[in-house]
């Protein structure tokens, strides 16, 4: 079990190529025994953005505060706090920070496991590769 303040998890820097002023706090983890799914919380400074990319497994996301536009191959979906919304696998896809005050927005993603090995597959949700 996990009880912690999101503000104790700690702000890491997003270093992923194409990514400006985005921050990320892991507050749910694989290294904190999670089997199957990551929460993470994203934090967009006014004007940054997380990197165009796509990737196999899907994002699920609720907007805390700020707002901002999700930006796919054949729209542009603005979103304030209250709103979710759900990236499908393999659809392009990054965020940005249309506000003038921090976007914030929870992240949850599958941990995606073999059925033989239960190896994890989607490094990006275990809490060790730093990217979205």
């Amino acid at each position: 079990m996990k009880h912690v303040h999101y503000s104790d998890v700690p702000l890491e820097q997003v270093n992923m190529e194409g990514a400006r002023k985005t921050m990320i706090r892991w507050l749910i983890a694989e290294k904190d025994g999670a089997p199957n799914f990551a929460m993470r919380m994203f934090e967009l400074e006014p004007g940054g953005f997380t990197p165009y990319h796509a990737h196999s497994w899907e994002h699920e996301n609720f907007i805390v505060e700020g707002k901002g536009v999700l930006i796919t191959e054949d729209r542009e979906i603005p979103f304030q706090p209250g709103d979710v919304l759900y990236v499908e696998p393999q659809l392009k896809h990054h965020y940005k920070n249309t506000g003038d005050t921090v976007l914030k927005f929870l992240c949850l993603v599958p941990l995606e496991k073999t059925q033989t090995t239960q190896q994890t597959l989607n490094p990006f949700a275990a809490g060790k590769a730093n990217n979205c």
